[in-house]
Order: C-alpha cells, then structure tokens, then sequence
C-alpha cells in the first residue's frame, strides 16, 4: 500500500511518540490518537463519503450538485446522505458511511459541536476526513490533527462586509432586525460575531477598524433556521413586535427573501422603508437586488466540488495543507448585480 506523508504529519507522528506504518492499521496503537489524520492512499479512483445536512434550499442543492458532477468527472464513487436537516440523522448517516469504509469522508457538519465527534469516530477507523462548508469546535476535534482541513468562507468577515454596507447605506442609523442561520452552526455563530463586532464594538476580530455606531441598534435577534418560509415566519412575528425596525440583516438570502414577503404582506416597502442586507449570492438574491427589494448580499459560494477534490488529491500527494483552506468570496449590489444575474444557483 503507497501512503504518502507529508513532512508535517511525519513530524506530528514523531512527536505523538508512533511511528509511520506502511502497511496495517491506523491505529496500532494508542499513540495514534494524537497523531494526525490518517494518510489516504494514492490510486487511480476512490469512493467518497458525502453526508449533506439538507436539502431545503437552493444554496445546499448547489452543494450537492457540484460535489456529485466534481465526482462523476473524475470516476468516482460518491456515498451520499441526506440528514433533511435534522443533527441526529447527520450522525446516523455519517455512522453507515464509516461502516462502509470509503477513502475519505468530506462533508459540511451540521453543528459544530455535536458533529465533531463524528469526525473522531472516522479518525479511529483510519478515514480521513475533509469538512466543507461548516467546521467543527476545535476544543473536541482540530484542523491537522483530528481531520485534514476546513475549506470554506471566512464567516465572520462575511458578517463584517454586511455590517459595512448597511452603515454605508443606512447613514449610520438604523433600527435592525436580524434573522440568525441554524442555532449552533459555525456560519450563524461567524457571521453574528462579525456583524456585531462592527456594529457594536466598532473592532473586527478584535482589532478597531470604526468607531461604535450609536445610531445602529439591534432590536432583536432570532433564528430563521436558513429556511425562507421559517424567515418570513420570523420576520411577521417580530415584524409586530418591532414596527419601528428600518432594516433587516439576514443570514442567508433564503430568510432574507422571506422577510421581503413577510413586510410586503404588512405594507412595508423592503429597499426603501427597510433596508435588507444578507449573505450568499443566489440568483433569487441578485433578482432581488435589481428590483431594488435587496440591497447587497455578501457570497457564500456553494461549488465545493472542484476544490474539495483538488485538496484531496493534494493530500494523497503528501502536499502540506493548511489547517483552513479560505474560499474567497465576492460582494453583489446594485453595481453589479445584473452582470451576474442568472449566473449563480
């Protein structure tokens, strides 16, 4: 069996006190435990785990979508799962597909807490594993040690960029409302501190970029759970309770296009009377953009596909690979939202 080690995991199996088998179990011993994510073999096709959180949006069709076409071009062998948003399915799936030994699992976790133990459970039985999308909480399971890596957007600057545009937009005087992504999930954690450090602090993580906004208030904060109808369900609920609210900031543009609907149904005019702001970049956001309902999304690309593969080829090549492989992400508005219309998903 051809394993290839990069010099950093060799140099993590030394320093775990085990040495570097070439054949046999990955974990031969306890020493393991703190080695390194286990090597994966190079050949000429592989079988990939591929547990999806859902698939009640158009950003986690995308996902699915890209990471089954990347599959099929290269020939090969995709396991995937569907946990229909629901954490405990996620763990069930990612159980099956450990039980069926693929090369390596890659997959957005749910929660970050709650699925981190999942990729443990893969480290143990010689699966390496690379998350996309969502990381896991480091304090349970770390990027280079426990799993390959983290490919993904940089939330927190995400919320950032939102919270920038609507100062801009807004003057510096608003009234907000914001409708949170899944409860525990490292996007909706992110993409909150970001937006609110800005907002509230006036520092981006944790450096001063602004001064504090005193005319920007946050009237309240509530998951839309990244569904559309559940944010135009939150958005009429707090909508009542928060009349004077003069704009929204969505975490996704699925909840954000839900508000939309939600203040049109109250009479409200969403880009004039309530500024909205949200992150993701689907085309419903940028055809929301130029009828001017919408003002900016921040994207959040959903091709994972392509680079997930590359970085594990990378990996069965014995390349060194970052603990956190950064997608970069653009920023639509009014500016420049027709060019890309009907270009996203």
């Amino acid at each position: 069996m051809d394993r290839h080690l990069s010099r950093r995991r060799v140099l993590r199996l030394a320093a775990a006190g085990a040495g570097v088998a070439a054949v046999g179990p990955w974990f031969l011993r306890a020493g393991y435990a703190q080695a390194g994510p286990p090597p994966l073999e190079k050949k000429d096709t592989y079988t990939v785990g591929f547990a999806q959180t859902g698939s009640n949006n158009p950003w986690r069709l995308a996902e699915t979508k890209s990471m089954n076409d990347e599959a099929t071009k290269r020939g090969y062998k995709l396991i995937a799962t569907d946990a229909n948003e629901d954490t405990a399915k996620q763990l069930a799936d990612l159980d099956s597909i450990i039980a069926q030994r693929p090369d390596i699992i890659i997959f957005p976790p749910r929660e970050s807490k709650p699925l981190a133990p999942a990729v443990l459970k893969a480290k143990a039985a010689g699966i390496p594993v690379i998350l996309i999308d969502r990381d896991v909480d480091h304090s349970v399971a770390k990027p280079g040690v426990d799993y390959v890596t983290f490919i993904g957007s940089d939330f927190v600057d995400q919320g950032r960029r939102a919270a920038e545009w609507l100062i801009e937009a807004t003057g510096g005087k608003a009234k907000i409302i914001e409708l949170e992504g899944t409860t525990g999930a490292d996007p909706a954690i992110d993409r909150k501190k970001g937006f609110h450090d800005l907002i509230l602090q006036g520092s981006f993580k944790g450096t001063p970029v602004a001064d504090p906004q005193p005319g920007m208030q946050i009237l309240a904060s509530q998951t839309g759970d990244f569904v559309r109808d559940k944010g135009r369900q939150v958005m009429q609920t707090l909508l009542q309770a928060h009349p004077d609210v003069t704009a929204v900031y969505a975490h996704n543009d699925e909840m954000a296009i839900g508000a939309i609907t939600a203040l049109e149904e109250a009479g409200r005019k969403p880009g004039q009377d309530v500024i909205l702001v949200s992150i993701d970049g689907e085309n419903a956001a940028l055809d929301a953009i130029v009828e001017g309902k919408l003002g900016a999304s921040v994207e959040s690309s959903p091709f994972f596909g392509p680079i997930s593969f590359d970085t594990m080829m990378k990996y069965a090549n014995g390349e060194d690979i970052p603990d956190w492989v950064k997608v970069e992400d653009r920023f639509f508005d009014k500016n420049n939202a027709k060019e890309f219309q009907g270009k996203q998903y």
